[in-house]
């Protein structure tokens, strides 16, 4: 188990694909249909690794996959879902028809993170002097004194209710 030298015939190519590598690997699919990955590479010849091959394949070279501006729609489907399920991008994707979980994710991240208010969470100060509450415990801070954070609660049955679920119970078996 040592590193792979650059006169190794193993090394596999990293960095962008090029529109040939994407016709050859297209191609390949089209005729013999997705499978173990790694045969995949090699059988093409491409020199790549499997997962970056399945990776091509998911994110961009499905012919139904949908790539470019995200509708409102959309937008406003992703807001719902992620204060449903929080960041699981699969299953947001997977409501989102030609939608890929990666596409959902950095969508999420780089525009709809900082416009949603619900995304971060909210601070309260805290009056250091008495921490906000009285010698019976109540609290006695008012909204200017207070710097709390805190976090948003999901309704976890809302959540289990939209995920198809593969266990099933045995007799007498409660959740």
């Amino acid at each position: 188990m040592g590193r792979k030298l650059p006169g190794d015939k193993d090394v596999v190519k990293r960095g962008a694909w090029c529109p040939k590598e994407d016709k050859v690997l297209a191609d390949y699919i089209k005729t013999h249909g997705e499978g173990k990955w790694s045969h995949v590479a090699k059988k093409t010849g491409l020199n790549r690794s499997g997962k970056s091959c399945r990776l091509r394949w998911l994110n961009y070279l499905r012919p139904d996959v949908k790539r470019g501006n995200i509708s409102p729609e959309e937008e406003d489907l992703i807001i719902r879902m992620h204060k449903l399920l929080g960041n699981r991008w699969s299953l947001i994707a997977g409501r989102l028809p030609g939608r890929t979980d990666n596409e959902i994710k950095n969508f999420w991240n780089i525009n709809l993170s900082k416009r949603v208010p619900e995304a971060r969470p909210r601070r309260i100060k805290i009056n250091a002097k008495n921490d906000g509450a009285d010698e019976g415990g109540n609290c006695t801070a008012k909204d200017d004194q207070v710097q709390v954070i805190q976090s948003i609660t999901l309704n976890c049955t809302k959540a289990a209710a939209m995920i198809p679920s593969h266990h099933h119970l045995h007799d007498g078996d409660q959740r």
